[in-house]
């Protein structure tokens, strides 16, 4: 699980600095998918160490999640976007479409790595 934390934040990184080189006005607002790649870089390195992953993936999770409920908004413009619908900023809609879909996968991936490693521990609890 840190590998696919690693590379959500990549990927988030990159559409951080494809919206903000390709948006007309360069708003630092742009830079905001960059900001919650960077921590889910950082947080996946961390947990490439042992004794942080717990933690680690807890720290990333919750970066998912708002990264999930701060894009839906966007989310929800791109659908109006791809249905015809008038949108001030086509690009923006796009950028924060991808980083919903982008923290949606990872959020998912979370969970069920979380319930993987729950069912393990108690596996191992009732085995002994």
């Amino acid at each position: 699980m840190p590998l696919a934390t690693i590379i959500a934040g990549s990927l988030l990184s990159l559409l951080g600095v494809v919206g903000y080189f390709f948006s007309e006005s360069r708003s630092l607002t742009a830079l905001i998918p960059l900001v919650f790649g960077t921590m889910l870089e950082l947080f996946g390195a961390l947990a490439l160490r042992p004794e942080f992953k717990k933690h680690a993936m807890h720290g990333a999770s919750i970066i998912g999640l708002a990264g999930v409920l701060g894009s839906a908004p966007g989310a929800l413009t791109f659908l109006r976007l791809i249905t015809g619908g008038d949108v001030a900023r086509p690009l923006a809609a796009k950028i924060q479409a991808a980083m919903f879909v982008t923290c949606a996968v990872f959020l998912v991936l979370c969970i069920r790595s979380f319930q993987d490693a729950r069912a393990r521990r108690q596996a191992t609890a009732t085995a002994v």
